[in-house]
């Protein structure tokens, strides 16, 4: 049974992404809009700070600001009491 579920789900996964392919138009991404005006492309460094270095530095501004501001004073992991044994 698990078989031909696992079919069935690989038949219907195949059909969508087809389905998928065929109905998009990649040929229509070259024509312009009107009022379409790009400007120019970003150099590799550029498109590295945008999109790698910014949201790394975010992320450790944001981990930073919580780590200095948490005013949590139990670090430890607290530790559970033995268990009592039954006579």
């Amino acid at each position: 049974m698990d078989k031909k579920n696992a079919l069935r789900a690989g038949a219907l996964a195949a059909g969508t992404t087809l389905m998928m392919l065929l109905m998009s138009s990649p040929a229509l991404a070259l024509t312009r809009d009107d009022g379409d005006d790009p400007g120019k492309g970003l150099s590799v460094i550029e498109t590295l700070g945008l999109y790698v270095l910014c949201p790394l530095a975010l992320f450790a501004i944001i981990a930073g600001l919580v780590l200095a501001l948490d005013k949590s004073k139990d670090r430890q992991p607290k530790t559970k009491a033995p268990a009592k044994a039954k006579v």
